[in-house]
């Protein structure tokens, strides 16, 4: 639903796809796609979710083709190994056992992601400092459709965030990769 022509296109997920793409590849076992599942129709959700689906309304799963909701193809070659994680908001840490379960696994570091900058990144990476998981920014595979505000919180990364959040090129990441 991101990839294709609907309202919530991301003009730039094309441009960062290959960075995604060699982050995964690097160790497909331990790769773990959040994947967003919007509402099943109109009116659904707890709160304020119940009002963003009327105003989506065409973003619900009774709009939208079964397939909207796979991962793209470039990625969904990858699982398995790879696994997927089915988020119903922002933030996969909400009303989730997320942390518990890469805790278990002894995983202490995150390397973050994807899209939308401003929008799931930006929970997934606070939730994780939230945690306490090593978090680390690939500047060149995350994206937004709204420029201004990917420019914003990359800043706000390194203004605020400077001793919790790490930044770094995916090429600068696999060259360190333990």
């Amino acid at each position: 639903m991101f990839a294709e022509a609907t309202p919530w296109h991301m003009p730039w997920l094309r441009r960062v796809l290959p960075s995604v793409v060699a982050l995964v590849e690097h160790d497909p076992p331990r790769t773990l796609f959040t994947r967003f599942i919007p509402a099943s129709r109109p009116g659904e959700g707890v709160g304020l979710w119940r009002d963003y689906y009327r105003r989506w309304s065409s973003m619900t799963l009774e709009q939208l083709a079964p397939s909207m909701v796979d991962l793209i193809p470039e990625l969904a070659i990858y699982t398995p190994p790879a696994r997927t994680f089915d988020k119903f908001v922002y933030s996969p840490w909400t009303g989730t056992d997320l942390a518990q379960r890469l805790r278990a696994e002894g995983i202490d570091t995150l390397i973050v992601s994807g899209g939308e900058t401003d929008v799931c990144v930006l929970a997934t990476v606070l939730g994780a400092v939230d945690w306490g998981f090593r978090v680390i920014v690939a500047t060149d595979a995350i994206c937004s459709s709204a420029d201004e505000t990917h420019d914003a919180v990359m800043t706000i990364y390194h203004s605020r965030f400077a001793e919790q959040v790490e930044t770094a090129t995916v090429d600068t990441i696999l060259g360190g990769w333990r």
